[in-house]
């Protein structure tokens, strides 16, 4: 049976495959502690493409389609996105959010860190850099966690019907969780900035 017939096979198949090149390339070039931090900064940034690739799916994507498809009177309309796609894309999004989240954070205790960044790195007598780096990127993703949880999704379920609302529940659900998306847009631009700065030379 090909795996590649399905997505839960194609992301097995990725896994093993990954696995295998590492068990081809051997670690004997790798310090002790860095296979643990390995594998956590794997699935960390695996499932935080996952969450902001959707992020910027809504944005760049979706929201304005919906726009024109609403716009065009004589257009099938958005019902088959509403219906089929929505749901599914929110499915992978807010659990990519939480995957993230604890990712990121398992990744910052392992290295006894994570205090140290939730305090941008201002917890002992001197600064650290890189505690300060890493840590304005945790405070976003923190934020950002917060709004998929707490303002997207329980907004979106009243935009899909999935809860009951009026019309003007509905209309300012709609409001409210674009706003939160496209808050989150922008917050993962110096997220991205201030995680890729902590480990490739500092931005701040």
């Amino acid at each position: 049976m090909n795996p590649l017939n399905s997505v839960k096979g194609t992301i097995a198949a990725g896994f093993v495959l990954a696995i295998l090149i590492l068990l081809a390339i051997g670690d004997s070039h790798v310090t002790a502690p860095m296979p643990v931090n390995a594998i956590l900064i794997w699935l960390h940034v695996f499932a935080g493409i996952i969450w902001i690739g959707l992020l910027y799916y809504f944005n760049f994507v979706q929201v304005p389609a919906l726009a024109d498809a609403i716009a065009d009177e004589g257009g099938p309309g958005g019902a088959g996105i509403t219906k089929y796609v929505a749901p599914r894309a929110l499915f992978w999004f807010r659990w990519g959010a939480v995957f993230t989240w604890l990712t990121g954070a398992l990744f910052l205790m392992h290295r006894g860190m994570l205090h140290d960044a939730f305090m941008l790195g201002m917890a002992g007598d001197s600064t650290n850099a890189y505690a300060m780096t890493i840590g304005i990127g945790a405070w976003l993703g923190t934020i950002m966690l917060l709004n998929v949880w707490g303002l997207i999704w329980p907004n979106q379920k009243k935009v899909l019907g999935i809860v009951e609302a009026s019309a003007d529940e509905i209309a300012a659900a709609k409001k409210t969780a674009m706003m939160a998306s496209r808050t989150n847009t922008m917050l993962s631009i110096p997220l991205i900035m201030s995680m890729v700065g902590a480990g490739h030379g500092f931005f701040m």
